[in-house]
């Protein structure tokens, strides 16, 4: 309610000019009213409390929000009006810093158990090779000396070394250690990718699905448990590896139906399509098959040897459980080989070479699909820079714009002459 306050009051009389006088009063006053406040929508508690959640977002684990919490001032009323960030970004953002938490703990996890593997290889290895030498110097000595309790402490050494070798040869401990290395260099790949994305941009709800996939092909791709889940290592095809959501074919086919709805081709040109398709077709020709090519031989050799010392050691064993001159003897030289064998297998770690050109050749396959996908995208918004893929596909390979360029002519020029590229498209690995 306003107040009211009587400023001043008046009286004034006049006289009249022939029936006398009369008095006559005017009152003035003034109502002074206090000045309305203007409403502020900053004190609101919607906006109070969407900027506690960006203050807590931006200080978190150290790492920086996208869009904070943007104040307009309107020139006119000097009203400040927040244009907060929808709802759903903000849940996408909180959703986005959850994955980096799962990332960051698988990183965790694929180190400690790829450590621990490794102690496995170099421990059995160790123990393995001691016991086939310790059974093979007792055979020696007993084929000399004949005596039971030689025959019989070759013969027990002899078993368990065989035993050990066998879990040796099923589990290839330096492989299971080559998979989790790999793992854990992947999921730091993805983790400074969702940073980047958390620093540079404001993630969506396809951000958030899209890394949700990739942190799930990965534990396909790198199983942490061994009984049920562990990769085959000796399949009967040697196939590159796959860490990565496959595009299916209904989605490539929306993507090529898609029609252009602007001229900005946002970097591209015709010049730079027909050079990224040269270098895919080097890539497989070339870097592809070669890696698949060496995998196979790495494989067969691997199983070759599998199957070497557990045998050896085997014979050994027999051999020292029938006794005599002749026994004793196979058993030293067998259970000797099997030591070389073993060796070889485990010391040179044939199975970490396997895997090594496993995920070579899907390196390779990767870049691929990755160019392919690019270019099948009719809507030259959605493609990502043309001038920026072409320098991330450059250093990918470990080559400048130029040399890039280079190789994608020798390609094209190999196509027209019918002649084979004489380089590998990577010069990295």
């Amino acid at each position: 309610m306003a107040a009211l306050q009587a400023s001043s009051l008046l009286v004034s009389s006049s006289s009249s000019s022939s029936s006398g006088c009369s008095l006559k009063r005017t009152i003035t006053a003034s109502i002074q009213a206090p000045k309305p406040s203007i409403l502020s929508l900053a004190d609101h508690p919607g906006a109070v409390i969407a900027k506690k959640l960006v203050e807590e977002l931006n200080t978190r684990n150290g790492y920086a929000f996208a869009e904070p919490l943007q104040m307009d001032v309107a020139q006119k009323d000097r009203v400040l009006e927040p244009r907060l960030s929808p709802t759903s970004s903000i849940e996408t953002t909180t959703k986005l810093y959850a994955i980096l938490v799962a990332v960051e703990d698988r990183v965790e996890m694929h180190d400690n158990i790829g450590e621990q593997r490794d102690n496995w290889n170099k421990l059995l290895l160790n123990s393995v090779n001691m016991m086939t030498l310790t059974a093979t110097t007792t055979a020696a000595m007993a084929s000399a000396a004949p005596a039971p309790s030689l025959r019989v402490c070759s013969a027990l050494l002899f078993t368990a070394a065989t035993g050990m070798s066998l879990v040796m040869s099923k589990i290839q401990p330096s492989q299971l250690v080559e998979e989790q290395r790999n793992a854990s260099r992947l999921f730091k790949q993805l983790r400074s990718e969702i940073k980047s994305m958390l620093a540079l941009q404001s993630p969506t709800k396809s951000d958030v699905k899209e890394m949700m996939e990739k942190v799930l092909a990965l534990d396909r791709a790198y199983p942490l448990p061994l009984l049920g889940a562990m990769i085959e290592k000796f399949p009967a095809k040697f196939e590159p590896a796959a860490w990565w959501p496959r595009v299916s074919d209904n989605r490539r086919q929306s993507r090529g139906r898609k029609t252009i709805a602007n001229t900005e081709r946002n970097g591209w040109s015709e010049d730079l399509e027909v050079e990224m398709r040269a270098i895919v077709q080097v890539l497989k020709s070339k870097d592809k098959q070669d890696y698949l090519r060496l995998g196979n031989m790495a494989l067969k050799l691997n199983k070759m040897l599998a199957v070497s010392a557990p045998l050896l050691t085997g014979i050994a064993a027999a051999s020292s459980a029938f006794g005599g001159s002749t026994a004793t003897t196979v058993a030293a030289i067998a259970g000797a080989m099997a030591a070389i064998i073993n060796g070889f297998e485990h010391g040179g770690q044939v199975g970490m070479v396997v895997e090594m050109y496993r995920n070579n050749a899907g390196f390779f396959e990767l870049m691929e699909e990755t160019i392919k996908v690019m270019l099948e995208e009719q809507d030259y918004n959605k493609r990502e820079n043309g001038e920026m893929f072409e320098m991330k596909v450059a250093m990918k390979l470990g080559r400048s714009l130029s040399q890039l360029r280079d190789l994608a002519r020798k390609s094209m020029a190999s196509c027209i002459e019918g002649i084979e590229v004489d380089e590998f498209g990577s010069k990295l690995f």
